[in-house]
């Protein structure tokens, strides 16, 4: 939660559907549960008998979607949508997608959630042979790489594209004949294919999304798979055979929603257990702890089962304050914590409390909330990290990519805990990470198949150069 404070943000969200009546309506619901994912802007685009229809805008879906003509006239039996958070490109209209391409002979329409490293020296490459770009957002891309490849098959012409970027990205593109999902080498970003009753199949970044529409779960989507659905069912297939998992750990620790199961692991039980595992790794005596809503919530229940101590709710969050009140000054942050977030006298006064959060970034806010607390009577203050030390910049889709921002990166336990004026402050172990979220496959980390980057600096082999320049 203090991520959300501190302006950590995710990358986007996506939803796709193909073979349903009423498209629009089931898209907007399976949209709304994926709004954690990114509440800048917000789009879907329709396949009503071939011809493409579109609408998109700034803000959150609900507002995007406030006049219901805009989501009733996106009529058709198939769709895609997508919920912003603004990686890369401004945050301005053009770039909200789904981006909708109207060319000579036929339409297309694209979906990225993730962030291209190369797309930087493509558009350059793309502009200087001719190609005109729409937006400022690396998602386009793909789109002239596609158009650029002289193969017969949409496939190949897909597969072609995709085997000239890099990065993190989970891409749904629609055309008149089909539904094409991709995900990238490291199966970095999640993406589940669901059914419904009738047989449809409906993509989504998050499970939370298929139960939205009351779709069953059929698989995830694995790295370096191209999947088309159409008319005919599903087909899997691959761009790229070259693969080594290596999922965001963060997805877990943070940026999904707790009821979404990843890689077939429940996202609120691998948080509980990194908890429990923070527990063990570092007690301490307290008398009560104390979560910090919402992301939180999941790691403090575990850390309290496992040290046999109460779960209180020590911290309420205004649930009607959007994000859109980060504010870019401590002062104003500091406010904005005061609005969103409030302490409990009545559970704190007198009290021990261990406060467990999920992450540290930047740590703008943590003074002030521990602050917070002992103005509410807290006669202790422990701060208990169900993560490690977040010290490396991200550069697959976050907006953290200086490794300067980043307070753990310059600053020692000791160094920041007198910061944030607490008692103690601890944080769980890259090793407890892996056990909680119990991934266990041959993958970019030796028995882990989790990306730890952020913790550690072990990017992928193209990244190192990159990292080095950008950080």
């Amino acid at each position: 939660m203090l991520n959300e404070l501190r302006s950590l943000n995710e990358e986007c969200g996506v939803f796709g559907i193909w073979g349903a009546d009423n498209v629009n309506y089931l898209t907007y619901l399976g949209l709304h549960s994926l709004q954690h994912r990114g509440q800048e802007g917000a789009g879907i685009v329709t396949n009503d008998n071939g011809k493409l229809l579109g609408y998109r805008n700034l803000g959150l879906l609900s507002q995007v979607f406030s006049n219901k003509n805009n989501l009733y006239s996106l009529t058709g039996t198939s769709a895609i949508g997508h919920v912003r958070y603004s990686t890369a490109g401004e945050n301005k209209i053009e770039n909200v997608q789904p981006l909708l391409f109207d060319f000579t002979n036929e339409q297309f329409a694209l979906a990225h959630n993730g962030n291209l490293t190369n797309s930087i020296t493509l558009k350059k490459e793309l502009e200087e042979s001719g190609h005109i770009f729409k937006s400022s957002s690396d998602s386009e891309v793909l789109m002239h790489l596609i158009k650029l490849s002289k193969k017969d098959k949409l496939t190949d012409r897909v597969k072609e594209a995709l085997n000239q970027i890099q990065g993190g990205f989970a891409y749904l593109l629609l055309t008149k004949d089909a539904l094409i999902v991709a995900l990238d080498s490291n199966g970095f970003r999640p993406l589940s294919i669901g059914q419904l009753e009738n047989g449809s199949y409906v993509v989504a970044s998050e499970t939370c999304a298929l139960d939205a529409v009351n779709a069953k779960f059929v698989r995830d989507v694995l790295p370096g798979e191209l999947i088309t659905i159409n008319d005919d069912g599903i087909n899997i297939d691959h761009w790229t055979k070259k693969v080594k998992p290596a999922f965001c750990s963060m997805e877990f620790v943070y940026f999904a929603r707790a009821d979404s199961n990843l890689l077939g692991i429940n996202v609120h039980s691998a948080r509980k257990r990194m908890g429990s595992n923070l527990a063990m790794e570092h007690p301490v005596d307290g008398d009560i702890v104390v979560g910090v809503p919402n992301s939180s919530l999941s790691a403090a229940s575990g850390y309290a089962e496992k040290s046999k101590l109460p779960y209180e709710m020590g911290l309420i969050k205004n649930q009607y304050m959007g994000r859109e009140f980060i504010q870019p000054t401590q002062e104003l942050r500091e406010k904005s914590v005061r609005q969103k977030l409030a302490a409990v006298k009545g559970v704190v006064e007198g009290k021990r409390v261990i406060l467990v959060d999920d992450s540290i970034v930047r740590g703008t806010t943590c003074a002030y909330i521990v602050r917070m607390l002992r103005n509410a009577g807290a006669s202790e203050v422990h701060l208990r990290i169900a993560s490690p030390q977040f010290k490396y910049p991200c550069f697959f889709g976050i907006d953290i990519q200086k490794k300067s921002e980043l307070i753990a990166s310059h600053k020692t336990n000791e160094e920041m805990r007198k910061m944030f004026d607490a008692d103690s402050l601890e944080f769980l172990s890259e090793d407890g990470l892996v056990d909680a979220i119990g991934i266990n496959n041959d993958g970019l980390l030796p028995d882990s198949g989790l990306d730890l980057s952020y913790f550690n600096g072990q990017y992928p082999a193209y990244l190192y150069d990159y990292a080095e320049n950008e950080s």
